[in-house]
């Protein structure tokens, strides 16, 4: 897997992922205790209106800076939102009131909604070759994994010598250096083929998405991954702290249990990929979640919770999780010409943190009214309804790409290139905006 940070670019594009990563998870360690510092009992409030207005952000955000990311050089544009980030982390120690943090946070949350989609439509233009890619997806999933482990280790050791509010310079100096790393390559830039207006440019991504059917299908997996992954981050305190009556390092073990799945799956996935499909592979891993979820449930009422049962369940759901969303850059990256890139990966941005608006709350909520049970019944089967759609709506066999004519179209068609016979992403959808011309 790690041949592939032989290539400079990418390894500097890696680097500044992973400092950015460690830079925001000092953040949430900070932001939780200005929280605290500002709002006292009502902390809980004011941190979830701060991940409401993060979810805000990125479904709102995404899709319209998406479209405006091939309007200027690539390298340019990441590093000026890194600097963005950089300048918010810099405010954020001198809040005085919780309204400036809510301000703050969405800029901070806007600024990330234009960088990692974009960020993300990069990695395939660097790494062109589909096998070197996925080891990279699975590189980045290792890097987010580690990130909920290292950061908050870090922290804690910070904070034995410096004040809360200091972390927030570890989060400036890691944009910072985020934005040296990629200042540091060369990136492509491809630019759109033809003119486009605003309301084209700005629902293209979205509309590519919604037109193919593999991805129609990966929305799908993304509601049952959101689903799952919700009844673990949001409700893990309550099962651990509250149900098993349990000290502060359990709820850290349990979550290091759920990282732990992710990080094993993401070590094996690259050599799985290459010999099976993408389909029944992010299938496979989202039927594990809901099957371990619902064992889990049966288990309360027959046993009771115990924590060896919790700690099992989590590690399985953790390996289904990274099953379905290592895998979906693939997807992404064969559903689109190079130009389109950046919006479409905008547009899984947006819609798959959609699913994770819903999700949270429902989590949430159902644990608070109907308890443990009942919120993995209904987590699961919402997570199996998402399975099913996803295996109606994209096909078994799924092509990379379809091979079609151009053979009745003018000499001068914008899409001919002097080839009358080529290759397209596979989209079987009559109104795709890239079939819609020459159909």
């Amino acid at each position: 897997m790690l041949d592939v940070l032989a290539d400079r670019t990418y390894r500097h594009l890696f680097a500044a992922q992973v400092v950015a990563l460690l830079g925001t998870g000092l953040a949430t360690v900070a932001l939780g205790l200005l929280a605290f510092d500002l709002a006292g009992d009502n902390a809980a409030m004011v941190l979830g209106t701060v991940f409401t207005i993060k979810m805000v952000a990125y479904v709102g955000i995404a899709p319209i800076a998406g479209a405006f990311a091939n309007r200027v050089p690539r390298r340019a544009f990441l590093v000026a939102l890194d600097l963005v980030r950089a300048a918010v982390a810099l405010c954020l120690p001198f809040v005085t009131e919780i309204w400036q943090v809510y301000v703050l946070i969405f800029v901070l949350q806007s600024a990330s909604a234009a960088f990692t989609p974009t960020f993300q439509a990069t990695i395939p233009d660097v790494l062109p070759d589909e096998a070197r890619y996925t080891r990279a997806l699975s590189l980045s999933r290792l890097a987010y994994d580690l990130e909920n482990i290292v950061s908050p280790m870090l922290a804690g050791l910070l904070l034995a010598v410096i004040s809360y509010n200091s972390l927030f310079f570890g989060t400036m100096i890691g944009f910072a250096a985020s934005a040296a790393l990629v200042l540091s390559v060369m990136l492509p830039s491809p630019k759109p083929s033809e003119p486009r207006g605003i309301y084209d440019r700005t629902t293209r991504g979205i509309r590519i998405y919604l037109a193919t059917p593999r991805l129609r299908g990966l929305l799908a997996l993304n509601m049952a991954a959101a689903a799952a992954g919700a009844m673990v981050l949001v409700n893990s305190v309550a099962l651990v702290r509250g149900t098993l009556g349990l000290d502060a390092s359990a709820l850290a073990w349990t979550l290091l249990a759920f990282g732990a799945g992710s990080m094993i799956a993401a070590l094996l996935l690259p050599r799985v990929l290459d010999t099976v499909s993408d389909r029944p592979v992010m299938v496979g891993g989202a039927i594990l979640m809901v099957l371990t979820i619902l064992a889990l449930a049966y288990g309360i009422v027959a046993f009771g919770l115990v924590w060896p049962a919790l700690l099992g369940a989590w590690f399985l759901v953790g390996l289904g999780y990274s099953a379905v969303l290592t895998p979906s850059g693939r997807l992404l990256r064969r559903s689109a010409h190079a130009e389109d890139r950046p919006a479409l990966f905008a547009a899984q941005f947006a819609l798959s943190h959609a699913c994770w608006l819903v999700t949270y709350p429902l989590s949430g909520w159902l644990m608070t009214q109907a308890g443990p049970v009942a919120a993995l019944g209904v987590l699961a089967a919402l997570a199996a309804a998402g399975i099913v759609v996803a295996l109606r709506l994209w096909p078994v066999g799924d092509p990379e790409v379809l091979e079609h004519s151009h053979a009745n179209l003018p000499p001068d068609h914008p899409h001919l290139h002097g080839q009358r016979h080529h290759a397209h992403p596979f989209i079987v959808d009559d109104n795709h905006p890239r079939w819609a011309s020459h159909l």
